[in-house]
């Protein structure tokens, strides 16, 4: 596995114990996380504060069905699940696109859709 895969595999891994230390040691100094129409976020603290998005309760389950990589891309095809406080459960699918410089993430660029169209974030 390349040193581009093995950053993505161990933040994904990391993402789902909630491990704020190992996900920021995956990411460069001024990391852009983006959700096309929803949110960017640039910089660790930025991002440091968005992994445990206020609308959800304890971590995530994630699935990686494909990781494929070209030059310093790294897309994750994958699946999510998670609680949420207003009740609700999240279950989605998401295209994760991961631009490396030197092994580190550099901007995550995030595509998310729910599998259970009635969900609302409030």
């Amino acid at each position: 596995m390349t040193p581009n895969k093995q950053t993505v595999n161990e933040y994904m891994a990391a993402f789902m114990v909630s491990d704020h230390a190992r996900i920021l040691a995956c990411l460069t100094d001024d990391v852009v996380w983006e959700m096309p129409g929803i949110y960017q976020h640039v910089g660790k603290e930025a991002f440091d504060k968005e992994i445990e998005n206020d609308n959800f309760v304890g971590s995530p389950t994630i699935q990686i069905i494909k990781l494929i990589e070209e030059n310093n891309i790294v897309i994750a095809e994958g699946a999510v699940q998670g609680n949420m406080k207003n009740g609700g459960k999240l279950d989605a699918v998401f295209c994760d696109v991961f631009e490396m410089e030197n092994g580190k993430i550099k901007k995550l660029t995030s595509y998310l859709m729910s599998k259970n169209a009635n969900l609302k974030f409030e």
